[in-house]
């Protein structure tokens, strides 16, 4: 158990540094291909795809960067969550107000190999 929070931990850190660095790739590798992102105010983002064309378009305006304080891990067999609370700030490549948003999360993941867990649907 102590490993598989290790892992969760190692994730989320992999996940702002990607985010910062506009590391597409990186980021797609650490979700799964269903993955689905539900946000306030908007329809659900599913699948690696909208997320990719939202970062894209994202990353053309502003500078992306995260913090995230990890509140609770919870792994129970071929399953875990992890609730954040996630600070993101915005900051216009063309100058403007930064926007800042924050607030709670939750993200279910699944094991994909030993040790190594992927972000996946909240059912």
């Amino acid at each position: 158990m102590q490993n598989d929070e290790q892992s969760i931990r190692e994730l989320v850190a992999e996940w702002q540094k990607a985010a910062a660095a506009g590391d597409l790739s990186k980021l797609l590798d650490l979700m799964a291909e269903d993955v689905v992102f539900y946000v306030v105010g908007q329809p659900p983002m599913r699948g690696r795809e909208a997320f990719a064309a939202a970062f894209r378009a994202a990353v053309q305006q502003v500078r992306i960067e995260s913090t995230a304080t990890i509140e609770e891990i919870h792994v129970t067999g071929n399953f875990a969550h992890l609730v954040n609370h996630l600070t993101v700030t915005m900051t216009p490549l063309q100058g403007g107000p930064i926007i800042r948003r924050s607030g709670y999360t939750l993200t279910i993941m699944r094991p994909m190999d030993v040790g190594c867990y992927i972000a996946m649907p909240i059912c």
